[in-house]
């Protein structure tokens, strides 16, 4: 087997995967509202765009064409009644965590987008300050700056491991 890296050159070791049914038009979204920007772009020979990679500084995170049976988390949230009162209390498993460098600045230009606010910007007892905000197909993002250091013993948390 010949010399090859694992993960390949420029890519994480971790990157997360979001699906979405309109892939172009969530691409074209992230990266007006989030500043994300497309770094790599693949259709299928049958025409669908089925896979898109977006970056942010040495971020990365893929984007996916779910096809078959998947439906979007804001759909299903305006079908069914006890999925929507999920959404409401903002009970969710799942969501990306994102590092910006003016958290105010990026706030304001994924407001000025549409994004739907679901927290205010708000500084935490961990250091950073951070809001919360969903996509049009109902994906949860945090995007945060890191604005002071805090150890860990400070805000309640306990060390597990050496930094």
């Amino acid at each position: 087997m010949e010399d090859v890296k694992n993960p390949p050159p420029g890519m994480p070791r971790i990157v997360p995967m979001v699906s979405y049914e309109d892939l172009g038009a969530a691409a074209e979204w992230l990266c007006q509202a989030f500043g994300f920007r497309e770094r790599l772009r693949y259709t299928a020979q049958d025409g669908t765009l089925s896979h898109v990679q977006l970056e942010l500084a040495d971020g990365l995170v893929m984007l996916g064409n779910p096809g078959g049976v998947y439906v979007n988390p804001r759909r299903l949230a305006d079908t069914y009644p006890e999925v929507k009162r999920v959404f409401e209390t903002g009970y969710v498993s799942d969501g990306l965590h994102v590092y910006v460098d003016d958290v105010a600045a990026h706030y304001e230009q994924a407001r000025r987008a549409g994004a739907t606010i679901l927290t205010e910007l708000e500084d935490t007892p961990f250091g950073d300050r951070h809001y919360r905000v969903e996509d049009p197909e109902g994906h949860r993002w945090m995007f945060a700056q890191h604005v002071r250091d805090v150890a860990p013993e400070d805000w309640g948390a306990e060390s597990r491991t050496a930094v």
